[in-house]
């Protein structure tokens, strides 16, 4: 493949999963200038790691990863560079418009979820976005035992955040 088919590729794979990227952003990312910033730079490494994407596993679960990586990689590199924030402060095109949450039911997750630590957080969203715990293994190398226990106390951990 030449390198104008391999760019027109992938600009098309990454274009049908542009929410995903933008998801983990809204996670991981406090400031909408945080959240543009973060969005470049999983672009930069997407890019750069593409050459080396092999299909062997679903396009979705590898950008998760290097979406994931790169946002705690930038995280531990500047520990105050991103928290999560208000679902009413985020961008109205960053927000998850769903019915069967209250402003107010999502506004309390979303602050139970900033107390979360990365991690927490990566096995929170993913499971919001219903990927099953193989996938969940594939995308932060954790294997299907452990990551049944963390969620397990993640969703006691919330529960207690919760009541308070």
């Amino acid at each position: 493949m030449n390198k104008r088919d391999q760019e027109l590729e992938f600009e098309k794979l990454v274009k049908e999963h542009e929410l995903l990227v933008l998801k983990v952003c809204r996670v991981y990312a406090n400031t909408l200038h945080d959240r543009q910033d973060l969005y470049q730079e999983i672009m930069i490494q997407l890019w750069r790691s593409y050459p080396s994407f092999q299909n062997q596993s679903k396009f979705s679960t590898w950008l998760y990863k290097v979406s994931f990586y790169t946002a705690i990689a930038g995280i531990r590199k500047k520990r105050d560079f991103m928290h999560l924030t208000e679902p009413s402060n985020l961008p109205a095109d960053l927000t998850v418009e769903d019915d069967h949450f209250k402003e107010d039911q999502l506004a309390e997750l979303y602050n139970a979820i900033e107390k979360l630590n990365e991690i927490e957080k990566a096995i929170v969203m993913l499971y919001l976005e219903g990927k099953d715990y193989q996938e969940m293994e594939e995308i932060l190398g954790i294997n299907q035992g452990n990551l049944r226990v963390k969620m397990n106390r993640i969703k006691d951990k919330l529960k207690q955040i919760t009541k308070k």
